[in-house]
C-alpha cells in the first residue's frame, strides 16, 4: 500500500510517496513560496491558495516519479502550520489572506483576554493555556474589531491543515491536535470552551468546524483530484494534524521518554503524555496530539529563521555555514546571542528584539558570530527543555527533526547544550512522513 504525506509549512510545501509495507520513500517533491510584503511590523500572512497550489504541483511531481504505481495509493494525509487564521464566507471562498502563528499583531487582543479572565492564571484554569498572540483566538477578535466587514461575511474559520481538507475531501472540519493551539479549546475535555468563544462573539461556534477525533478519517478523496491524479475510488484523506502532532508521529515519539526537537522556521520541543500537562507558568502549552492523548510543547519563534539571517548577512551557502561553524570552538569567543527577531513566544515577548552580548575587536568576525547564533537558539530551545523536566517529564533521549537535523555540527550542539543523545532520523521531514503513517 502506497500513502501520501502532504507537510505545508510557512516557507514551502513538501509532499512524500511512502510504500507502507517496505517503509521507502519512493519519492519526494517540495516548492517554496514566501509571505506577503509590505505588511507593518508584527503582521506575517500569506494566499492560503499558494497552499492548494505548492500541494497540487508537488503531487503531481510525486505521481510522476511513481507512474504507474499511482493506483496503489490509498490515503492520503496532511500536516500543516498551527495556529493560522483562514476565514471563509458562506460560498468557501477566501475573505483575506490568512494571519499565520508568527504574527504577533494580536498583542492587544491578547491584553483583552487577560483583563476579562484574570491574566493568564485564569485562562490557564479555563482551557489549560494562557492566551499567545501566535494563537487563533486573538486573530479571531482582531479581524472583528479591526476588519468588522470581513467578519460579517465570516461564516466559517479554519486552521491551514484544514483548509487542504476542504480542498482534497471537501469536507469541513477540526481534529483535536491542531484544534488545541487555537486558544479556543478546553485540553482537558477536548470542547470549545464556551466563555472563551461568547467573549469573542456569541455567534462564533456556529463557524467553527465539528470537532472530531483525530484517528478519525476526513473523507474519501473528492472524485474530480482521484480523476486526476488517476487514485483509485476509495482513496481516504486522514485526519491529519499540526505540524508537531505529525512530527511528533513521524519522530517515534509515540510514548513516555522521548522527547522531540523540531529545528525548523521556529524551534518546537515536545513529548507524548497520557493525560493533560498543565503549566501553572503558561510556558509549556497543553496540547491534545494526533493519537487522541495529549503534547505538551514549548515553541521558539526563531531557529533556522535566524540562521538563514546570517547566512544572507555574510553570502554564505549551507555548506559554507557549516564549515565556519565547526571551524569555532563552543561558547563562541565569548559572544550571546539572543535571538529574537520575530520577538518570542517561550519566554513571552511579542515585542521582543534580537541582540549580540559580548562582542570585542577579538570575536567579532564571521565565524564567531554564526557560532553564537546556532548556539543561541540551541540554548533558548533548551530553556524549554528544563522547564519540562519541571512538570517531571524526563526524557531519555531527544530526537531531533526539520531541515537543522541535517547539520552534523548543529547536532553534536543540540547534544552538548540538552546534555542527552541527540538522534536524527534517515528522513528528516517528519512532518511529511508522518501524515503518509497517520492515514495506515
Amino acid at each position: 500500500m502506497l500513502c501520501l504525506g502532504i507537510d505545508s509549512g510557512t516557507k514551502s510545501t513538501k509532499t512524500l510517496e511512502l510504500d507502507i509495507e517496505s517503509g521507502e520513500v519512493l519519492a519526494l517533491a517540495q516548492r517554496p513560496y514566501g509571505t506577503i510584503e509590505g505588511l507593518p511590523p508584527g503582521h506575517v500572512e500569506q494566499d492560503p491558495k499558494t497552499w492548494v497550489d505548492a500541494a497540487a504541483e508537488t503531487v503531481d511531481e510525486c505521481l510522476e516519479k511513481v507512474g504507474e504505481r499511482r493506483g496503489e495509493i490509498k490515503a492520503i494525509g496532511v500536516s500543516g502550520q498551527q495556529h493560522g487564521l483562514v476565514a471563509l464566507d458562506e460560498a468557501n471562498k477566501l475573505l483575506r489572506p490568512a494571519k499565520l502563528w508568527c504574527d504577533v499583531s494580536t498583542e492587544e487582543q491578547c491584553e483583552q483576554f487577560n483583563k476579562e479572565f484574570g491574566g493568564a492564571e485564569g485562562l490557564i484554569e479555563l482551557t489549560g493555556n494562557p492566551m499567545l498572540p501566535g494563537y487563533t483566538a486573538p486573530k479571531l477578535l482582531w479581524l472583528k474589531q479591526n476588519e468588522p466587514a470581513n467578519f460579517r461575511r465570516l461564516t466559517s474559520t479554519l486552521l491551514p491543515h484544514d483548509y487542504l481538507n476542504l480542498w482534497l475531501p471537501g469536507e469541513r472540519q477540526k481534529e483535536y491536535g491542531d484544534a488545541s493551539g487555537t486558544g479556543l479549546l478546553d485540553v482537558r475535555t477536548r470542547k470549545w470552551s464556551k466563555p472563551i468563544l461568547k467573549f469573542i462573539d456569541s455567534k462564533l461556534e456556529s463557524k467553527l468546524a465539528p470537532l472530531r477525533s483525530s484517528k478519525r478519517p476526513a473523507g474519501v478523496l473528492r472524485s474530480t483530484l482521484r480523476e486526476e491524479w488517476g487514485l483509485a475510488d476509495d482513496a481516504l484523506v486522514s485526519a491529519g494534524s499540526g505540524d508537531n502532532m505529525m512530527s511528533a508521529i513521524g519522530t517515534g515519539n509515540i510514548r513516555p521518554g522521548v522527547v522531540t526537537v523540531s529545528l525548523g522556521t521556529s524551534g518546537t520541543i515536545f513529548a507524548f503524555a497520557e493525560k493533560p500537562v498543565i503549566d501553572a507558568q503558561g510556558e509549556v502549552a497543553a496540547f491534545c496530539d494526533a493519537t487522541d492523548h495529549w503534547l505538551p510543547l514549548t515553541c521558539t519563534m526563531n531557529v533556522a529563521l535566524a540562521l538563514q539571517q546570517i547566512r544572507e548577512l555574510f553570502g554564505w551557502d549551507l555548506a559554507t555555514l557549516e564549515e565556519r561553524v565547526a571551524a569555532v570552538p563552543a561558547g563562541a569567543g565569548g559572544i550571546q546571542f539572543l535571538p529574537y527577531l520575530l520577538g518570542e513566544r517561550t519566554p513571552n515577548l511579542p515585542k521582543g528584539n534580537a541582540v549580540f552580548r559580548g562582542l570585542t575587536t577579538q570575536n567579532m568576525t564571521p565565524d564567531f558570530m554564526a557560532r553564537a547564533v546556532v548556539e543561541g537558539v540551541t540554548l533558548g530551545l533548551a530553556y524549554g527543555l528544563r522547564r519540562f523536566k519541571d512538570l517531571t517529564i524526563v526524557p531519555d533521549e531527544i530526537r531531533l527533526t526539520g531541515g537543522g537535523s541535517r547539520s552534523a555540527v548543529w547536532r553534536q550542539i543540540a547534544a552538548d547544550v540538552f546534555g542527552l543523545p541527540a538522534i536524527a532520523l534517515k528522513v528528516p521531514e517528519a512532518a511529511a512522513m508522518a501524515p503518509a503513517i497517520h492515514p495506515a
